[in-house]
């Protein structure tokens, strides 16, 4: 059942983005720094990578309008038809992955000082970052959702 529109939440704010980023980041942490991951990433072909990344966005979709049924996406302000909320949670959940993985230097941890280079260093950093925005995305819909 839902609310009357009067005592919904507001609508999206920058706030909810911040606190979109620490559940975000929360749980990205553990991801970017396992060496699990980044095989994982190393073996899987790019449909494997790209079906990966629609998952992660499917969860935040989910998360955000389904779970948490006061959300309306029409109700919300959109970006060329997507709702910002969910624009702002994929930024969040791939960027918080990305972030980490660069600030801590995973790329070359575990891949260049195992030889991979060039287009495959990119193709195995962004199914790595994938796999971790299927967690992180958890967190900063969770987070959006309690706060």
């Amino acid at each position: 059942m839902k609310r009357p529109k009067t005592l919904r939440r507001p609508k999206f704010r920058v706030a909810d983005s911040a606190q979109q980023a620490v559940g975000g980041f929360l749980l990205a942490g553990p991801f970017v720094v396992t060496e699990e991951v980044w095989v994982l990433a190393a073996g899987m072909n790019w449909v494997q990578g790209v079906l990966t990344a629609a998952i992660a966005a499917l969860i935040g979709y989910a998360a955000l309008y389904r779970a948490d049924t006061d959300r309306d996406p029409e109700d919300e302000r959109d970006i060329v038809g997507i709702p910002m909320r969910f624009v702002s949670l994929m930024i969040v959940a791939f960027g918080s992955v990305l972030v980490l993985a660069v600030l801590f230097d995973a790329p070359d941890t575990f891949l260049v000082k195992a030889g991979v280079t060039g287009v495959e260093l990119w193709a195995t950093t962004f199914k790595a970052v994938s796999v971790g925005a299927v967690f992180s995305v958890v967190g900063a819909a969770t987070a959006d959702s309690v706060f």
